[in-house]
């Protein structure tokens, strides 16, 4: 008679356990949530990263049409300049201001004692010109033949040295 007795006891212990219905169903909602809020981080965070990318590809796109514009103005300036130095540009200038060409009798040149002309600064730099010398190591021209003959001449004397001695 003990039997229906743990039966009964058994039917109580697994009825206080068991939840109600209401709060599976409030746990299962709040999995559901906590999984959506997740993605939903997830997607904030690639749409940040995205549109980080996206504004750093315009910034890009914007400097590289800035300095092609700037490197156009360069060249329409080196052009101008080009012009304004040209011979004939400089020629008419001096003739317009006054100048005109000189005549090998009409030079005077003046000797002023102890003046050195200055050396340019772009010869001070260069060391004297000797003729070079092979630029390629001994080790780069020798065969591979030559390289094991020598590996053997070193071997065979090395081992007659030690019989030697």
């Amino acid at each position: 008679m003990n039997i229906p007795n743990v039966n009964h006891t058994v039917i109580n212990t697994v009825q206080a356990y068991k939840q109600a219905p209401w709060r599976v169903q409030r746990q299962w909602i709040g999995t559901f949530m906590l999984a959506v809020l997740g993605l939903a981080m997830v997607a904030a965070i690639y749409l940040d990263v995205a549109s980080q990318a996206a504004i750093s590809g315009r910034e890009i796109q914007d400097l590289t049409t800035e300095m092609i514009t700037t490197q156009q103005a360069n060249a329409d300036l080196e052009t101008k300049l080009a012009g304004l130095t040209s011979n004939s540009a400089m020629e008419t200038r001096a003739q317009t201001l006054g100048f005109k060409p000189i005549e090998s009798s009409q030079m005077e040149y003046l000797i002023v004692p102890g003046y050195t002309a200055p050396i340019p600064e772009i010869l001070t730099g260069v060391s004297a010109l000797r003729p070079s010398a092979p630029s390629i190591p001994p080790e780069y021209t020798e065969s591979l033949l030559d390289w094991f003959g020598e590996r053997l001449r070193s071997a065979s004397t090395t081992s007659l040295i030690g019989v030697s001695q």
